[in-house]
């Protein structure tokens, strides 16, 4: 797969990067993606992975640009009220990389077609607010062996995690939480979404192209407030509900 001029200039820091170099771009080139969520966290994922120069990119989010949104979601401006978030998207990301194939699915993820939207993908980046639709896209991930990275975030802290297999998100998480919070109901500082949102992008490349360390079987968490991050093991639960014995 060879890169055209143009490639080459737009891709020269990943070139002389020992870690990615020619062959680390020629996975990232091959790879398909799908990021759930065209939000907070998804917004600098996408940015960050069309600039690094991603095959091709699937982004699935059924809502619309709202002004409360360009708090912290930067791949929208006001022009973009009342657009469709992921037409909006498509436009901004292939003005940023014409050579990123942009695929937009402007719907919810449910289990009923969970399947059909990921599949073929190598990658899942899961940046939706709410435990259900969480849970979907981690089943349909395991039923098809397709690694996910889950962020999330609100107040003043986010978390990222990669998980392959088992552990699985809901070793994490095994249930819905019966208070579970939102970003609409207990705020998020904006700029937070940019750390977790790039740390989610950084991670997927790290992941396609094989470089360092990924966050496998691991929760990175992120305190804005102190200005500190942690890294904490997740241990496989034996009686998970979607990979465990309870499976």
């Amino acid at each position: 797969m060879a890169f055209s001029d143009d490639e080459v200039e737009r891709y020269a820091r990943h070139l002389v990067l020992r870690e990615v170099g020619g062959p680390g771009q020629q996975k990232l080139k091959a790879a398909r993606i799908v990021i759930l969520g065209a939000g907070g966290l998804g917004s600098p994922a996408a940015l960050y992975l069309a600039a690094a120069g991603l095959g091709t990119l699937v982004l699935v989010d059924p809502d619309q640009v709202d002004l409360s949104n360009l708090q912290r979601q930067i791949l929208f401006g006001q022009a973009d009220l009342g657009r469709d978030k992921v037409a909006a998207a498509g436009t901004r990301l292939k003005d940023l990389n014409p050579h990123v194939h942009v695929e937009t699915l402007a719907l919810a993820l449910r289990p009923e077609n969970a399947g059909q939207i990921i599949k073929g993908a190598d990658l899942v980046l899961d940046g939706t607010d709410d435990f259900a639709t969480r849970f979907t896209v981690s089943q349909a991930c395991l039923a098809q062996g397709i690694p996910l990275i889950s962020g999330a975030i609100g107040r003043w802290t986010g978390q990222v995690g990669l998980f392959t297999g088992q552990p699985c998100y809901q070793c994490l998480v095994p249930e819905i939480p019966p208070e579970a919070e939102t970003c609409q109901a207990v705020g998020v500082v904006g700029a937070l979404a940019g750390v977790v949102g790039s740390l989610m992008a950084l991670e997927a490349i790290k992941w396609i192209t094989g470089a360092g360390e990924p966050l496998t079987g691991r929760l990175l968490i992120y305190d804005g407030l102190s200005g500190q991050a942690r890294t904490v093991r997740i241990a496989p639960d034996p009686d998970c509900p979607a990979c465990g014995a309870r499976a």
